[in-house]
């Protein structure tokens, strides 16, 4: 179900890159002997769009950017999986995979600006949850105490850009002492995967107590929306790959038609989301699926920004 590279806006990478070597042109004649004409622009007073983001550092060959699942459509097969089977485990995800790499305007990651004076998509968020004046507009200020708490947990390029890798890793962080403080997941006597598609974070709970998680996730785009409401796991395919797209689904739980947790080989911190499935580094989907069991409930809520 992953293993597509998905166009960015109409762009391939290989486009983003073509811009970013043109871009790169413009700024070296433009900048003249000081090279500051980046530095020199005004701020803008409205938020650069999520959409017209890309990632603040050259992709590697661990981060396929922007994987596709497009899972939704069709439920898998069912079958029951051989011992021998099962015993194989999926392959180990390359080094880099799932790096915190924050989405950044096309200019400031050509111009490799040492602080961002644009404004971001999660400008007002960010700075109520690290106390500034919120005004949902960059100033210096914001950006240096942006860009300290992006140094803290290793979020690449740390220039104070207030986007979305910033924001959820806020999220998570939110969500760590207490997922369930707002009472969203229903409490059960018995294990209920909670799938929070506000703050894009996934636990497991039983009886009030957290049993799994919470951890990162990434749930699906815009028209492909993970379904909200209660669901059951009703199968579980630790090696389970996608004859219809060609492509891996390591530690796959299904509990909606073709929408599952499962893991990606590639960020799951981009600005699409999948088709429908609960995408999950791959250690966090092994440690799920020793966690979940056929016939368990899940609870989905929400939604994902700009969906």
């Amino acid at each position: 179900m992953s293993g597509r590279i998905a166009r960015y806006r109409g762009r391939s990478l290989r486009g983003i890159a073509a811009a970013l070597a043109a871009t790169v042109v413009v700024v070296c004649l433009g900048a003249g002997a000081g090279g500051a004409a980046a530095d020199a622009a005004p701020r803008p007073v409205t938020a650069v769009a999520e959409s017209d983001l890309v990632p603040g550092v050259p992709p590697g060959p661990g981060q396929p950017w922007q994987v596709d699942t497009p899972d939704q459509m069709l439920a898998p097969k069912v079958y029951t999986p051989s011992a021998r089977e099962d015993a194989v485990e999926p392959k180990a995800a390359a080094p880099g995979t799932y790096d915190l790499v924050e989405y950044v305007p096309l200019e400031d990651a050509v111009a490799k600006v040492s602080c961002s004076k644009l404004t971001g998509p999660y400008q007002r968020q960010i700075e109520r949850w690290l106390k500034l004046k919120v005004d949902g507009r960059q100033s210096a200020s914001d950006c240096k105490a942006v860009q300290r708490f992006q140094k803290s947990y290793r979020i690449k390029p740390a220039i104070g850009f207030a986007g979305p890798v910033t924001w959820y890793q806020m999220m998570l962080l939110s969500a760590k002492k207490n997922p369930n403080a707002d009472r969203n997941c229903p409490v059960k006597s018995y294990r209920v995967a909670c799938v929070d598609l506000n703050r894009q974070v996934t636990w497991v709970q039983k009886a009030g107590k957290v049993v799994f998680g919470p951890v990162q996730m990434r749930s699906g785009r815009k028209g492909h929306a993970t379904r909200a409401g209660w669901h059951s796991v009703y199968w579980r395919h630790k090696n389970h790959w996608s004859t219809l797209y060609n492509s891996p689904m390591p530690y796959a739980q299904f509990f909606d038609g073709g929408e599952a947790f499962h893991a990606v080989y590639g960020s799951i911190y981009t600005t699409l989301g999948s088709w429908g499935c609960v995408n999950l580094r791959l250690g966090d989907a092994k440690k799920l699926w020793d966690v979940l069991k056929k016939g368990d409930k899940v609870y989905v809520w929400g939604h994902r920004t700009g969906t």
